[in-house]
């Protein structure tokens, strides 16, 4: 039981923060006592600097050379993907409300995870420098592009938000402090923030947790949930279970079309399905600010990674079982 909870505790965490935010709201409410105006933003500027402490460069230059693999699975997640939340959207957007609508079409313009798509690749047999590649350069194109994807979904909507504005936050909070960390990394932080990396990742998901938890309070604050009932929960399940399946079978399609090899298949259907819930939260702090609604925003991105971690484990698995027969 303890090793299960060491291993979990940042997904365990979730729901807990978000349980926090029901019973003590003002806490991490905007001009609360923990100023989450404010320190939310020098959380997202820590999760990012960890991000560029911790981003391995050789891995980079050895996965650079699967020109074909990346392709695929950038343009799968920053531009099928979203279009798949577009075809979902006009197929049951109606039924949902205009913070949740949001929130799937968030949800897919996120960049892919790092570290799972990465552990998970190489359970299946996949090719790891690839996967490493594709995780890292993933997140670093998604500072720039799901800013602008969200930007122009939101005034293709009727929404207000500055697109300058949104880029100069995303300049401040998240280039700068990626930045600083890879120079930090490159002047001879690089051996002690390998050794502890497992030690930043808990820090940066315990700073996840609190970004979380403030989102939630604002949205408890402003009683955006009174109107949502269960009929959110259940839209939500709905919405992520079709997001999910049409996202594996279109990466099986693109991975069939694109004559990829098995090792770099796996890391395709993988890294193009799987949707980054660490750098999600903290884009979504950033871009939506002090939205009362950002607790609904949110629902999505966490209802699919706890899916996804099952889904694509199983595919892993299923993969290697395959590569073990074929090898025999």
């Amino acid at each position: 039981m303890t090793a299960f909870l060491k291993k979990n505790w940042f997904m365990l965490g979730m729901p807990v923060a978000v349980a926090l935010a029901w019973i003590a709201p003002a806490g991490g409410a905007t001009g609360g006592p923990l100023h989450a105006e404010v320190t939310t933003k020098l959380a997202v500027a820590v999760v990012f600097f960890i991000q560029g402490l911790t981003l391995p460069g050789k891995a980079l230059a050895d996965g650079a050379s699967q020109g074909r693999l990346h392709l695929g699975v950038q343009g799968f997640c920053f531009l099928v993907f979203p279009l798949l939340g577009l075809a979902m959207d006009a197929l049951i957007g109606a039924n949902l409300s205009s913070d949740l609508r949001l929130g799937f079409l968030f949800l897919c313009v996120l960049p892919s995870t790092i570290i799972m798509a990465v552990v998970l690749a190489a359970a299946a047999g996949g090719n790891v420098a690839a996967a490493i590649f594709n995780a890292v350069l993933s997140n670093v194109l998604g500072v720039f592009l799901t800013p602008l994807w969200v930007a122009w979904l939101m005034q293709s909507s009727g929404g207000d938000k500055s697109l300058a504005g949104v880029l100069g936050e995303v300049c401040v909070l998240l280039l700068v402090p990626l930045a600083i960390g890879q120079i930090v990394r490159r002047m001879g932080a690089k051996a002690k923030a390998d050794a502890n990396k497992k030690r930043l990742t808990h820090f940066s998901n315990g700073t996840i947790l609190f970004i979380v938890y403030a989102a939630f309070c604002n949205s408890v604050q402003a009683e955006i949930w009174r109107n949502q009932g269960m009929g959110t929960l259940v839209w939500s399940l709905i919405g992520v279970g079709l997001l999910m399946t049409a996202a594996v079978l279109s990466a099986r399609l693109v991975a069939k079309g694109l004559g990829l090899a098995p090792p770099e298949r796996i890391v395709m259907i993988i890294s193009g399905s799987q949707k980054s819930l660490a750098t999600g939260v903290p884009l979504a702090n950033v871009i939506f600010g002090a939205h009362p609604g950002l607790g609904v925003i949110l629902l999505p991105v966490m209802i699919y990674h706890p899916i996804q971690l099952f889904v694509c484990g199983w595919l892993a698995g299923r993969h290697a079982i395959e590569n073990r027969v074929t090898d025999t």
